[in-house]
């Protein structure tokens, strides 16, 4: 495993010292914000497409610094009923995909996207329960007419393109947990996989060393995102998980995204990366910072610091056992 980062974080800085910072923490991968939500601050895949010199110039930057590239992202909503989001974020992930087909690079990350309740919506409709009856309606229309339909499509796009796809499992989207994943996984081709980030899993209770376990049993562990969540147990214990406060009312919400190890200690994260190193994953540990506490750099130097030591103990550990 090499510890690596999420580009975005830095998207105020110019590349160059952006990719000097980054090496100067140790870190060996670098993910790319490629379009969609994240935005393309670094790569823009139709340009680099069209342009054999300045795609060179992008590989030689990263190349140089002893970096390679972890994955391209562009997490998006390419089922948003707004046809206008809906046709940016699909030409955004397949021109991301023929991106990572020019660079060389194995994984794409994006959402599963979320479709409206019919044909005639404006916005997405994120089903959580099943009754009232409507419910069950809407979600069985969301996956048999577009959620299976075209993720069938983009399998045999990707598979065109030599390339795999890894599903961030997020609430808001119709794959958010373990059964989900493996359910479009199941429907739609074996190249679709899984960014795994703990972070969006601990809020909903779920327990990410059983998560990993299950995707490593079907090979479908792409992508790995470091970041975690503190759960105010005052106030879910008073509102539950679901939550659409702002992130930035942090006093009021039932949870917030934070660095690794200021929601979670040592002892988990310890656990989490154990188990990646148990099921045999080799890709990145991508550090992602949302963390509202804490400024972009002093969030990226805990995390950097924190998953280095305990990346080097477990190398150690495993030299030992060898």
């Amino acid at each position: 495993m090499k510890l690596g980062v999420f580009s975005v974080l830095f998207g105020n800085k110019p590349f160059d010292e952006a990719l000097d910072f980054i090496v100067s923490k140790g870190l060996k991968a670098i993910e790319i914000g490629t379009g969609g939500y994240p935005g393309n601050a670094y790569c823009n895949p139709e340009e680099l497409l069209a342009d054999e010199s300045k795609l060179k110039a992008f590989q030689e930057a990263i190349a140089n610094r002893g970096l390679e590239i972890s994955a391209l992202s562009c997490h998006g909503n390419p089922l948003h009923p707004n046809l206008n989001v809906c046709k940016q974020h699909h030409e955004d992930f397949q021109n991301t995909v023929r991106l990572a087909q020019k660079l060389g690079v194995k994984t794409v990350i994006t959402f599963s996207g979320c479709p409206g309740e019919s044909d005639h919506s404006e916005n997405p409709v994120w089903v959580t329960c099943p009754w009232p009856e409507d419910f069950g309606k809407v979600l069985d229309w969301q996956w048999e007419e577009k959620v299976i339909p075209y993720w069938k499509e983009q399998s045999r796009f990707l598979e065109e393109h030599d390339v795999r796809v890894a599903i961030e499992p997020h609430p808001g989207f119709v794959v958010y947990n373990t059964e989900t994943l493996l359910r479009l996984r199941r429907e739609c081709g074996e190249n679709i996989g899984v960014n795994f980030d703990p972070s969006h899993l601990f809020w909903q209770g779920m327990d990410p060393i059983v998560g990993i376990k299950e995707f490593a049993k079907v090979n479908a562990l792409y992508h790995f995102h470091a970041k975690d969540t503190c759960i105010d147990e005052q106030n879910t214990a008073a509102n539950g998980v679901l939550d659409t406060k702002s992130y930035l009312d942090e006093n009021n919400r039932s949870w917030i995204f934070r660095t690794v190890g200021y929601g979670h200690g040592e002892e988990i994260w310890r656990k989490i990366i154990s188990t990646l190193q148990l099921v045999g994953y080799e890709g990145a540990v991508s550090i992602e910072h949302e963390d509202s506490l804490m400024s972009t750099e002093e969030g990226f130097n805990k995390a950097a610091a924190f998953l280095n030591h305990i990346l080097i103990n477990e190398r150690i550990g495993e030299v030992w056992w060898t």
